[in-house]
């Protein structure tokens, strides 16, 4: 697998906490997206760390495509 697995074609609303690490799935076939799950194990994908810098919700990118990973930038409208 080349391209990563387009997950949904919406963003994933997370409320996150400030100072806490979160692991965005970046090959699409986690069961518990946005974050990762393992589910990459034996292609080249390896999740994305990213440490919240304060507590409020953000918009993760769902499709697996946007050109700002971790977060949605609209590129699931195109899809």
């Amino acid at each position: 697998m080349s391209q990563p697995h387009v997950a949904r074609k919406t963003p994933c609303a997370v409320d996150v906490e400030q100072g806490q690490q979160y692991y965005w799935c970046t090959c699409g076939l986690s069961d518990k997206q946005p974050f990762c799950t393992g589910a990459h194990k034996g292609s080249s994908f390896i999740p994305l760390a990213w440490t919240a810098e304060e507590t409020r919700q953000v918009f993760f990118c769902g499709c697996k495509q946007t050109k700002n990973p971790p977060f949605c930038d609209g590129s699931h409208a195109s899809l």
